[in-house]
């Protein structure tokens, strides 16, 4: 799905129409349309310091192909779940476009996973392979799995030698069963999302305008997100194959933000989409204060809690671009965004529905809310992007739906320009005297004070306002925590934004609870409080 640059962005959204073949294989599109590319598929970095290995489109071609001819062999085939936990790494590429290629559904599992969550998401889907690291292994050892009736962890590359380098890819087309990711489970139990093969098409243009107008000549991709998250697979590497791009893979371990600036000289990576956790850290690296020679970036995209205005500027002066942020969920992803070199980013502001995709605000009864008031976020279907459903949950998959807007219970308001900003989901909402307060716009706010490395907001209970704001604060190293500091950034925040939103109270924590994604999980903190009373 090609976005033609147009002289702004209503022009080029007016220009932008989806064109779905009828028979379409995400495999073919990724790996087989550039088997004859000169650049690399794949970079993996050497361990210890050791040279990188270079995949090419060609050699996941064939290998892909002996993947799916074994996985054949023992009894694998069309709409069968094969699960994935293999990180960053060469074979987690090759599983998927194996995958892909027999028409079965691939199940990402993030590597850091405990027993418990592997748990569930298995038994759930009821996968029948399961493609794993030793690590991976591990943790399923212990497990009563029946339906499980293969592993492929340490025997990877003896396992995929039994089969042929030739394969005949399953006919499929735009809708048929492909991948099944799993939400992160922060409103309940984690619900499998299904798409179909036309979840990659769906994500192209989301991907295209907040990397300004991805693919460019020398684009080289790179993202610290797990290849088991939206964003890493969908936000990146399958995009970028795609596109016919080289992706440069993570080496396993913690997040390095020294690192990470190191490999992004290093390798020449010309884009990233970095999580707002990531760049925090980066931020606060020392030798994040100035711009490091041999960075050349191109485009960089965030998602996933708002940047806000400190750290848009910071990203600035240490990459020399604007970051473009955009938003969407497991469910329907990337439909709104940023596209600096089409208009300048509003600081606190998510950007503009993408081409193809139709979002606005609703009220409780499902009604358009007029510019500036508040509401849900929600997206209209048919959408190449949207999942077909939860699996084997209709109830859930009917509720997630209102007529033929998909609600993504997450409040938002619409300017007059149709440029969205996120208030905050919907149980993150904190009512105050009356007032309806949003946490995100405090822990911005927060952020940009010069002893916060991050912060979180949420409403505790109060007999007077029904419920006050309370600040969870992380600071920076070598910042004291003290009540001179508690009564500045009380002060901070009122004199920045509203007598009504400051925080009444502030408590200076040494981390804050984060999903597995790098979302601050508010509830956990709510629970906490509740649990004092």
């Amino acid at each position: 799905m090609i976005v033609e640059r147009r002289e702004s962005w209503e022009a080029t959204r007016a220009a932008f129409r989806w064109r779905l073949p009828a028979r379409y294989n995400i495999a073919e599109h990724v790996c087989e349309r550039h088997v004859a590319s000169r650049r690399p598929a794949l970079i993996c970095p050497g361990e210890a310091g050791g040279n990188p290995r270079e995949w090419s489109f060609r050699a996941l071609s064939r290998l892909s192909n002996r993947l799916a001819n074994a996985l054949a062999a023992n009894g694998v085939g069309r709409g069968d779940r094969v699960a994935v936990m293999a990180g960053q790494s060469v074979e987690t590429g090759l599983a998927h476009l194996a995958i892909y290629k027999l028409g079965a559904i691939a199940l990402p599992l993030f590597a850091l996973f405990g027993a418990e969550a592997i748990e569930h998401r298995l038994r759930d889907s009821g996968a029948k392979a399961l493609i794993a690291n030793a690590e991976g292994r591990a943790k399923t050892a212990g497990l009563e799995l029946p339906q499980l009736s293969l592993t492929v962890a340490e025997n990877f590359w003896d396992f995929l030698k039994r089969g042929g380098d030739r394969f005949e890819i399953a006919d499929t087309g735009p809708d048929d069963p492909a991948l099944l990711m799993y939400t992160s489970g922060t409103t309940g139990p984690p619900k499998g999302a299904l798409h179909g093969h036309r979840v990659l098409p769906g994500h192209l243009p989301g991907v295209a305008l907040p990397h300004e107008f991805f693919p460019q000549k020398g684009d080289l991709f790179w993202t610290p997100a797990d290849w088991a998250w939206a964003g890493g697979l969908l936000d990146v590497l399958l995009p970028s194959w795609a596109a016919g791009v080289p992706v440069l893979a993570s080496p396993a371990g913690k997040f390095d933000p020294e690192e990470a600036f190191a490999m992004l000289a290093r390798h020449g990576v010309r884009n990233a989409f970095l999580p707002p956790t990531a760049l925090k850290l980066m931020r606060q690296a020392p030798q994040a204060a100035r711009r490091q020679p041999g960075i050349a970036m191109r485009s960089i995209g965030s998602g996933g809690e708002s940047l806000g205005g400190e750290l848009i500027d910071w990203g600035r002066e240490a990459f020399g671009l604007t970051i473009n942020e955009f938003y969407g969920q497991t469910e329907c992803n990337l439909v709104l965004g940023n596209c600096a070199a089409l208009e300048p980013v509003r600081p606190g502001w998510l950007g503009r529905a993408i081409p193809g995709h139709e979002v606005a605000v609703l009220d409780a009864g499902g009604r358009e809310m007029p510019p500036g008031e508040t509401g849900e976020i929600a997206i209209r279907r048919p959408d190449p992007v949207m999942f077909l459903g939860y699996w084997r949950n209709e109830e859930a998959t009917a509720a997630k739906f209102r007529g033929d807007w998909l609600l993504t219970g997450d409040l938002g308001v619409c300017d007059e320009d149709g440029r969205f900003r996120f208030v905050g989901r919907e149980d993150d909402v904190i009512s105050s005297s009356g007032y309806r307060i949003g946490p995100g716009e405090i822990e911005q706010c927060l952020g940009g004070h010069e002893a916060v490395a991050m912060a979180a907001a949420v409403g505790v209970p109060d007999s007077l306002r029904g419920e006050i704001v309370k600040a969870f604060v992380v600071l920076r190293p070598g910042e004291p925590a003290t009540p001179a500091l508690e009564a500045a950034l009380r002060a901070h925040v009122r004199e920045r934004l509203s007598a009504h939103e400051y925080p009444r109270a502030v408590e200076f924590v040494a981390k804050l609870p984060m999903t597995a994604t790098g979302k601050i999980r508010r509830g956990d903190l709510r629970l906490r409080e509740r649990g004092k009373g």
